[in-house]
């Protein structure tokens, strides 16, 4: 029985892992926008005072609080309320991984003072190299760049035909 439930383990991690890794590719570019916009001077002073396990504990307090809205996700969509499961599982996620990139950028130095951290956080890195080096995630990458530089096309015309439009008008 063991057996048999194992590879669906190692599925069941990778789909993880892979869900947190696209969800991070979004949530890198806000939480640089709001370090770079939203200052709060004196939080972020206290945050830097903090031990390194201090800093462990408060960097665990998204994932501790935000991590369980996953299942409630499911459960959301499993009770056939798929759009309210979609935004609980979209807001949820990326609030949790925001706030975890925000705090691991003040704390990073902190953290990797702790053994077992730094541990976690070099097999981290070396699955996330690994996930991105495979062929699957460049073809999602490249489809990411073609449908963001489509976006980028489109909005670009439909700007340049507004503007044109209003000045024809002048």
């Amino acid at each position: 029985m063991k057996q048999n439930l194992k590879p669906l383990t190692y599925i069941a991690a990778a789909i993880y892992f892979l869900v947190d890794a696209v969800f991070m590719a979004v949530a890198r570019p806000i939480s640089r926008w709001i370090g770079r916009h939203l200052q709060l001077k004196r939080l972020r002073g206290w945050i830097r005072s903090l031990s390194p396990y201090c800093s462990l504990a408060l960097f665990s307090v998204p994932v501790i609080i935000l991590e369980p809205v996953k299942p409630v996700a499911a459960y959301l969509a499993a009770t056939g309320q798929i759009v309210m499961g979609a935004v609980t599982f979209l807001v949820g996620e990326l609030l949790k991984l925001v706030l975890v990139e925000r705090l691991f950028h003040l704390t990073r130095d902190k953290l990797m003072r702790i053994p077992a951290f730094a541990w976690a956080y070099g097999k981290y890195s070396e699955v996330k190299a690994w996930l991105q080096a495979t062929d699957a995630w460049r073809a999602i990458r490249a489809l990411s760049r073609a449908a963001r530089d489509t976006l980028v096309r489109a909005r670009a015309r439909l700007v340049g035909g507004f503007s044109s439009l209003v000045t024809s008008r002048d």
